[in-house]
């Protein structure tokens, strides 16, 4: 912690305006830099003999002014910057609020990063990536660059992926891909399968394709084999879509023994396997991907939406041979053309300089820290979560329907979303799915858990008076 003791009378001033001063000037005259944690506020308020508010606002107003970032627990940091051409101090510009208000809770969010050193790493790696953004502006050939293919491979890997780079492609996220993907294995009017609650996107996609979703019954590892090959037998399904680690939203992630009994089923039938591993980076040692017990029938989408940013808006796919490679690439080609290119040197260029590992590390830790609060609000039992899922699915009781529940949250910064959003046949459960990340911070999230538990204690008459 930097022993910072700012002299007020060199501002001229309202004492909270002097100390957001001071700290620009020192932080100009290099007495403060980045990365410097700040005293605590009732400390400074004592070393500077000032009321506790005074510093209070200080910190605000420095905070407003882009100097500084507040945590939780970990105290005040500077975050303002020295211009390194001009040696001119230059504050990082606070976030546009037109674009800080943009956020829709609905989405299942990774935890965003506020650690003062990775966001400098990640800004030095878009800084690198400007140097060549001329070129970067221009059309690039579908799939990726030599380049931009072996960063993939090397996150691929992470996976236990190691497939030919002809058959990777760089794609503009998940979603685009996915529906790529179903327009070559299905017509109008033909049957893919998923699980029974399973990701709202792939409802759109068949909806949009005209497309017959049937839905498989689950345990706790996974979707049932019996049921699947019940299925192929009787719908002579086209593909079977799944989401099979940290599945969204019921959290649960299929066992290594049930992915085999599921290759082997759709090998039995040669069912094509759309794998969307969107959460698959975020366990450590998670189970190998289907891509790897089942190459030759699985298309593997390596989405970065949840292990690195959803703006960046990129997924590797790999297709299961070189016949799938052109279709695809026509199909991708038309829809989309490519993938930003400087999105794409992004992801590249933090996956080589090791910020991507760095960006990952801190989303699971950030999910490990929001499951335990979690588990110390609400009752055990009383929900579904993994423990390093972004969110957590809550069965309702005691009266509470599930839009009753999504109106009482609907103010309290999290995202509550209805089961119905989920369910792709029969009567949607009396469920929500809760989202734990985004740029909620800890603070409001535990606010927000605790008002909901409060809540859940009755029925929704006693909870009215909270509307």
């Amino acid at each position: 912690m930097k022993d910072w003791h700012p002299d007020l009378s060199r501002s001229s001033s309202p004492r909270y305006m002097a100390i957001a001063d001071l700290m620009e000037m020192d932080l100009r005259s290099g007495h403060l830099a980045v990365g410097d944690r700040l005293p605590p506020q009732r400390d400074l308020a004592k070393r500077l003999n000032v009321d506790f508010t005074t510093v209070a606002r200080g910190y605000v107003e420095a905070q407003k002014r882009g100097l500084v970032e507040s945590h939780v627990g970990r105290g005040t940091f500077i975050t303002g910057r020295v211009g390194k051409a001009q040696q001119d101090f230059a504050p990082d510009a606070a976030p546009d609020p037109r674009r800080a208000s943009i956020v829709d809770f609905s989405m299942n969010m990774p935890p965003e990063p506020d650690d003062p050193a990775l966001i400098a790493g990640m800004r030095e790696g878009m800084s690198a990536v400007a140097a060549s953004l001329i070129p970067l502006l221009r059309y690039q050939g579908f799939g990726g660059s030599g380049i931009d293919k072996d960063a993939a491979a090397v996150w691929l890997g992470r996976r236990g992926l190691t497939p030919s780079q002809e058959r990777i492609f760089v794609t503009p996220g998940a979603h685009p891909a996915l529906l790529a993907i179903f327009g070559l294995l299905a017509k109008p009017g033909e049957t893919v399968l998923s699980e029974i609650i399973t990701y709202p996107g792939i409802r759109s996609i068949a909806a949009q394709l005209r497309l017959n979703l049937a839905g498989l019954p689950m345990d706790e590892d996974g979707v049932l084999p019996e049921a699947l090959a019940s299925a192929c037998e009787r719908l002579k399904p086209k593909a079977l879509y799944l989401n099979p680690t940290l599945q969204n939203p019921m959290t649960l992630t299929i066992s290594t023994g049930r992915r085999a009994e599921i290759a082997a089923v759709a090998r039995k039938h040669q069912l094509p396997i759309v794998e969307d591993d969107a959460y698959g980076f975020i366990p450590q040692q998670g189970p190998a991907p289907l891509a790897a017990l089942a190459p030759d029938l699985t298309w593997h989408i390596g989405g970065l939406a949840k292990s690195l940013g959803a703006g960046l808006r990129l997924a590797y796919v790999v297709a299961p041979d070189s016949k799938a490679v052109w279709p695809f690439v026509s199909a991708m080609r038309a829809n989309n053309v490519m993938a930003s290119p400087l999105t794409v040197a992004l992801a590249t260029r933090w996956i080589e300089d090791g910020t991507a590992d760095a960006i990952l590390r801190f989303i699971r830790a950030e999910a490990a820290a929001r499951q335990q609060m979690v588990a110390t609000i609400l009752p055990a039992g009383s929900y579904r979560a993994d423990p390093i899922s972004f969110n957590i699915w809550l069965p309702l009781a005691n009266g509470w329907t599930r839009s009753t529940f999504g109106s009482h949250m609907r103010s309290s910064g999290i995202g509550v979303v209805a089961s119905d959003a989920f369910t792709v046949e029969g009567a949607a459960p009396e469920a929500v799915r809760v989202c734990l990340g985004g740029p909620i911070t800890r603070q409001r999230l535990h606010g927000a858990l605790e008002f909901m538990a409060h809540a859940l204690e009755g029925p929704p008459e006693m909870a009215a008076s909270f509307f």
